[in-house]
Parts: structure tokens; sequence; C-alpha cells
């Protein structure tokens, strides 16, 4: 009887889950029917006009730029956080003396849980001044954004890559050191290669948590509708754009945000789940 019930109770949560993700898309993609039928995918995407009509008119949307910003971010976040971030997994298996490994990673861990928008003030107030003293400009824009994401993400890389690097078998490594290896050839040739689907896993899940930033994020990249030629320029991003302006959007700009979203929720899906098949992968090895 218990284990009747212990079985509905786990096929009924998996199906609430099922049923909230089919329901958010549902609800994205109806409310964003008015921007598909009068932009068409292709052209919002394409366009980086975004102006609001007057009176009756409904106006000009287009997601380039937003869709730009967020990606540009989430990439300079990317290839700033995943090297420290193995360098850290590697220092706490590898390196590190026993008594500065629970310290460090303690330390490490709690980064994840300080709240976005402490990292906004911080970087506005301190790293924005240095990039504006070492590149010119305001110190706003898609480096400051994007040097600030580096820092939140590295916690989510470095933990899941710690604990990938530590299922590699002792066995594996200690025939390396008895045939000669030193320690660097050991974690290049016999750790690394191991760990390997582990690490992209990481990177593709903070890739997710850095591609629906809002708070940070809305402090540092500007909030300007403007297609960034450097990567000290202002712009904007998808979830910064609907925190904006989701408040006063009224029908077609309305409708245009849910595209919006409804692009960032798919994008997200497909990395994750991406990451899911590669972890499935090597639990099948």
């Amino acid at each position: 009887m218990s284990g009747k019930l212990f079985r509905n109770f786990s096929f009924f949560s998996a199906t609430v889950a099922l049923f909230i993700l089919v329901g958010i898309f549902a609800v994205l993609y109806h409310y964003s029917q008015d921007a598909i039928k009068a932009f068409g995918f292709v052209d919002f995407i394409k366009s980086s006009v975004w102006e609001v009509g007057e009176d009756d008119e409904g106006g000009v949307f287009g997601g380039l730029v937003p869709i730009v910003g967020t990606l540009l971010t989430t990439a300079i976040a990317i290839v700033i956080a995943t090297p420290i971030a193995l360098g850290i997994a590697i220092f706490l298996t590898e390196v590190a003396p026993r008594y500065l490994i629970k310290p460090v990673s303690i330390s490490i861990e709690l980064l994840a849980a300080i709240p976005s928008i402490i990292y906004g003030m911080w970087g506005l107030f301190y790293f924005a001044p240095i990039i504006q003293k070492s590149f010119g400009g305001s110190g706003i824009g898609l480096l400051t954004a994007g040097l600030v994401l580096a820092i939140m993400i590295v916690p989510f890389i470095s933990s899941i890559t710690k604990d990938s690097m530590q299922t590699t078998p002792d066995i594996l490594k200690e025939s390396a050191y008895g045939l000669g290896a030193t320690k660097f050839e050991v974690i290049k040739d016999i750790i690394m290669p191991y760990s390997k689907v582990g690490i992209i896993g990481s990177v593709i899940l903070a890739m997710g948590r850095a591609l629906g930033e809002t708070m940070a994020v809305a402090f540092l990249i500007g909030s300007v509708m403007n297609l960034p030629h450097k990567i000290t320029d202002a712009t904007t991003s998808i979830p910064v754009l609907l925190a904006n302006n989701f408040a006063e959007a009224e029908d077609l700009e309305l409708s245009s945000m849910f595209f919006l979203a409804l692009i960032l929720f798919v994008v997200s899906f497909l990395l994750i789940s991406l990451a899911k098949f590669l972890f499935l992968g090597r639990g099948q090895k």
C-alpha cells in the first residue's frame, strides 16, 4: 500500500512539474501572438527598432538589440568565469591543503547566496569607475555587466566541476603517478578528460543562469535601445527591457515583450536540456 502511494505521489509531482513548464510556454506563446502576426519571427529578431506608436498606432518593435545584448553579456561572462572556476575546482580537488578546502568551498558557495541587486550595486560603484578609467566612456555597458555576471556564475561552474572531478577513480590517478606523471600531467591528461562532460554541463547551466539575470545587469548595462559596436557600449538585454518597460507597455508593445520572453524561455530551455542530456550520457557510460 505504502509503495503504491509513494509511486502515485512521485508520478503526480513529476506531472505537476511538466504541466508548469508547458503552462509557462502556453501563456507566453498566447500573449505573443499579436507580435508574431505583426512582425513574424525572422523580421522581429532582425529589426533593431523599438518605437511606441502614437494614439491608435501600434508602433514598430524588433528584438535584435535586447537579443544581442543578452547573448553578448552572457558570452563575456562565460569567457571570464570559466577559466577562473576551473582553477578554483582544480585547486580544491588536487592542490589545496586539507585545512583550506572547507573554508574556501564555503566562501565560493556563499557567493551564490548573495542577492543579485547587491552585485549590481557593487558593480556600479566599484567596477564601473575602473572600466571608465581604463577604457573611457561612462563605465556602464556590456563589459561591466558581463564582468559582474561572471562573478555571479563562478560558484555554479566551480561547484559542479569540483563534484565532477571528484568522481575520477583514484586508481586512474595512482596509475598515472606510478608511471611517473607529474601533478599537472595527471590533471591535464586524466582528470580533465574524465570530467569533461560535467565541466561542459556546468558551463551550460551557468549560461542559462546568466541569460535570465535581471537586477544586476539592469544596474550596469545602460538600458538603452542601441546596438553595441564596442564591448564598452551601453545597450540592453531581454530581462532588463522586460523589467523596465513591462508595467507601462500596452497592446502591441506588450505582445512584443511576451515574444521576447518566449524567445528567452526557449533558448534557456534548450540550453538546460542540452546540459541534462550531457549528464545522462555521462551516467550511461
